[in-house]
């Protein structure tokens, strides 16, 4: 597999597998797991979107489906914050035992309802985790725990998102590591606005460099 091709794996979870995308990168410095967010998978344009922004700033990623086919079609099971937050750790167990993403720092971008899932998954796995990046997200699901968050951590949100922004904001104001409030100004909650998805993947890639040198 050439370092900067795109790989589709497979990840243990019990009686199921799960489906998932690994993006490599010549020199990789780190690597990001996704959290995708409710009725959405690795196959999510704009978070594959964002993984290539990454790839191309020297950082791997692994794009994750966090329920089978048959739970997604349970709509309370995209709301299952817990039973996201255990698929997505799987997906961290992953990236530390293969041989080509067991030594970067572990970074995790979370969307809509993932972002409570990666607060939560940064919560568990401490000081392992280097660095969060929530894109229009529900961090607010994640409940008192945010507090306990150690890594830094971006939230990026659209201006006209209004709901999503007050939210957002109480967030911000629990979070006690490093951390950052972003609003993309005219950005709805998709973030479909010409440019917008850019600067959300630009911002991201800038804060992951910053956060997640090689861990070994």
């Amino acid at each position: 597999m050439r370092a900067d091709a795109v790989e589709e794996v497979r990840i243990g979870a019990g009686r199921v597998e799960l489906a998932g995308r690994l993006r490599l990168a010549e020199g990789a410095r780190g690597v990001v797991l996704f959290a995708h967010g409710s009725g959405s998978s690795r196959l999510s344009a704009r978070n594959n979107a964002v993984a290539q922004v990454l790839q191309a700033a020297g950082l791997a990623s692994l794009l994750m489906d966090l329920l089978t086919a048959a739970e997604d079609r349970e709509v309370e099971q995209r709301f299952a914050i817990g039973l996201l937050t255990a698929r997505l750790g799987l997906g961290a167990d992953w990236l530390g035992r293969d041989a080509r993403t067991r030594a970067l720092g572990l970074g995790l971008f979370g969307a809509s309802t993932g972002a409570a899932a990666a607060l939560d998954l940064a919560v568990r796995l401490g000081a392992r985790v280097r660095a969060v990046v929530a894109r229009g997200g529900r961090p607010d699901l994640a409940g008192e725990d945010v507090a306990l968050v150690q890594a830094p951590t971006l939230l990026l949100v659209g201006g006209e998102d209004t709901e999503v922004l007050a939210l957002n904001r109480r967030v911000y104001r629990q979070l006690r590591a490093e951390k950052e409030l972003a609003v993309i100004a005219g950005a709805t909650h998709l973030f479909e606005e010409p440019g917008a998805l850019e600067e959300v993947a630009r911002r991201a890639a800038a804060w992951f460099a910053r956060h997640l040198p090689e861990a070994g």
